[in-house]
């Protein structure tokens, strides 16, 4: 019960975030923000906040929550200033957010978003 409230909360919130967003974002901004949402949330991927390693999900949670933030403060004007601002490193420590996936070598989150941004692009 508690997980399928979480898992709702966590949709209403979304679709709220997702609502200011398309007010205060050029369209396209906002699309390729949610794509690069649901490839780190699809990667299978850890993500290393403070030298703490978590999952994808709770990487996606956390990034959604300072995505939010910045957007509502007029600070998000495109998938780059999201990489810059929110998914890159940690606004308490400075410290840079890495990636893993597999066994592959971790790599810098900024890194690794701006990939699957190119990626998207190619793909249009």
């Amino acid at each position: 019960m508690k997980a399928t409230l979480r898992n709702w909360a966590l949709a209403a919130g979304l679709l709220l975030a997702w609502q200011a967003e398309a007010q205060s974002l050029p369209a396209n901004a906002g699309l390729e923000i949610r794509q690069l949402f649901t490839a780190l949330e699809t990667s299978g991927c850890q993500f290393s906040r403070n030298d703490s390693w978590y999952d994808a999900a709770q990487a996606s949670a956390h990034l959604h929550r300072k995505y939010d933030y910045l957007l509502e403060h007029g600070k998000i004007t495109s998938a780059e200033t999201f990489i810059a601002l929110a998914a890159s490193k940690s606004s308490m420590s400075g410290q840079p957010y890495l990636v893993r996936c597999g066994q592959a070598p971790a790599v810098t989150s900024q890194a690794w978003f701006m990939a699957r941004l190119r990626a998207l692009r190619a793909h249009r």
